[in-house]
């Protein structure tokens, strides 16, 4: 395997976590900045760092001012019922379409080794602006059945062109493992900052698996700061640049 675990804070388990949020920057950054903003807010603790190979080689400056080699951060929430979720996040992934495939099957073999039973995608898509919606796509017609009567928008028609990319892949592989995933969805207008929609796919997700999440009124503001350190600077970015001619949406 090349995923390498970097365990921290004097952890070594997923502390039983049974459900994991996942994103990576993409269309509007909608996942990474809700993931960002829900660490934030909720006080999240990092257990550990995923490092590998495929990632592009570029060290940045962490949270302590240290020099950190590219990686994905798990952290945990814990909610008031005194169980725990997993969060993972990172700035990018493997730029090779294996790459992303080989990382993503290595972190779905992790997640099930802890026994972490469910996975859940978070990502934009792009639609007109007069379109606000917020739904979910599983990957199995059981876990379909049990979003469904958790009250959870269900879609079987969308994303109707597919999607790309590794977290693509982690929403669509988990049955392989026996994890339930899924891809959670707003739509929003393109590659900007849609800060509106990621509070509403918070908001969303917490209702449907009633997380009772601390998600304050300060949180949009928090979105704010996320997007403006994750944007890109011009609009020809990786993510054009991977989906052009290409008609499916980029996670």
């Amino acid at each position: 395997m090349s995923l390498l675990v970097e365990w921290r804070n004097g952890n070594n388990t997923m502390l039983g976590a049974k459900i994991c949020m996942f994103s990576l920057p993409g269309v509007g950054n909608i996942g990474k900045a809700a993931i960002d903003a829900l660490n934030s807010t909720n006080e999240a603790i990092e257990i550990a760092r995923l490092h590998h190979t495929a990632l592009p080689p570029l060290a940045t400056l962490d949270d302590d001012g240290l020099l950190s080699p590219p990686h994905l951060s798990v952290r945990t929430i814990k909610l008031a019922n005194g169980e725990y979720i997993l969060t993972i996040t990172g700035s990018s992934q493997p730029l090779e379409p294996n790459n992303q495939g080989i990382m993503a099957r290595e972190i779905l073999e992790l997640l099930r080794h802890h026994e972490v039973g469910e996975l859940i995608v978070l990502a934009g898509m792009v639609d007109e602006a007069a379109r606000k919606e917020i739904f979910i796509v599983p990957s199995s017609s059981s876990y379909r059945v049990d979003l469904e009567s958790k009250g959870a928008n269900v879609r079987r028609d969308e994303p109707s062109s597919g999607a790309i990319g590794m977290a693509a892949l982690l929403s669509s592989l988990g049955p392989v493992y026996g994890i339930n995933s899924a891809c959670a969805i707003a739509t929003t207008v393109g590659a900007s900052g849609d800060i509106t929609a990621s509070q509403k796919l918070l908001l969303s997700l917490d209702d449907w698996f009633d997380f009772n999440l601390v998600i304050p009124e300060d949180a949009n503001q928090k979105l704010v700061e996320r997007l403006k350190m994750i944007a890109p600077h011009k609009s020809d970015d990786l993510v054009s640049e991977l989906t052009q001619n290409h008609d499916a949406f980029y996670m």
